[in-house]
């Protein structure tokens, strides 16, 4: 079976999702910044014995995450399933961070997407289907959160160039729109948000959707 690869494999919505497609029976990849945050993810998914494998890269290297997901195709093969799930979640009021801090946010929640799609996506589209989604939120921009924002709707923007370039051959693309703080055990809990993962993987290509926003169960 095709493999599916993680990439933000955190405790949340990550590890959540990396666990929904083990189920599955999925071999798993996952993708995170630190060594026992990757190892925490490779242990979550133990007890559904499944191929499983890790490698750190943080998502804002353009180098060391190419150089990860190369590893882990390595191992998987072509994935059937990317979820690019990283992102700098904080509180920043307009006009509060440097330049340089706006520009780190950026390159987590969006160009770490882009690297990812520029490269797995065009090896995905030659096998001629396979998913691509990508974890969105802050469906109304909040002045409050001002970089994350900005990364969201940016998120939005680029999941629609990438459904434009590769959906016609034969990739989903989509957004999970998470629109509440994820915590076990709430209404957004990450098991109940994986389940849309899942349902967008197993949509008939006459029934894709592009964004799917989760308000709670």
């Amino acid at each position: 079976m095709p493999g599916a690869i993680i990439i933000g494999a955190g405790p949340g919505i990550g590890v959540s999702v990396a666990r929904r497609f083990a189920r599955a029976g999925f071999p798993i990849g996952v993708v995170a910044r630190s060594h026992p945050t990757v190892d925490a993810a490779v242990a979550a998914l133990a007890e559904n014995n499944v191929d499983t494998h890790g490698a750190t890269a943080d998502a804002a290297d353009e180098s060391s995450l190419r150089a990860a997901l190369d590893v882990l195709v390595g191992h998987l093969g072509v994935p059937d399933v990317v979820v690019y799930n990283a992102a700098v979640i904080q509180w920043d009021a307009i006009g509060e961070l440097t330049v340089a801090e706006h520009l780190a946010a950026w390159a987590v929640n969006v160009v770490g997407a882009i690297t990812t799609a520029a490269h797995l996506l065009p090896r995905i589209a030659e096998a001629g289907e396979g998913t691509f989604i990508i974890t969105g939120g802050m469906p109304t921009p909040d002045p409050d959160v001002t970089s994350l924002s900005l990364g969201k709707a940016g998120v939005r923007a680029l999941a629609e160039l990438l459904e434009t370039r590769f959906g016609p051959t034969g990739v989903h693309v989509a957004t999970v729109t998470v629109a509440g703080a994820v915590a076990p055990g709430t209404d957004f809990d990450p098991d109940a948000i994986a389940e849309q993962y899942w349902r967008l993987h197993n949509q008939p290509p006459n029934e894709w959707d592009r964004e799917v926003t989760y308000t709670g169960r």
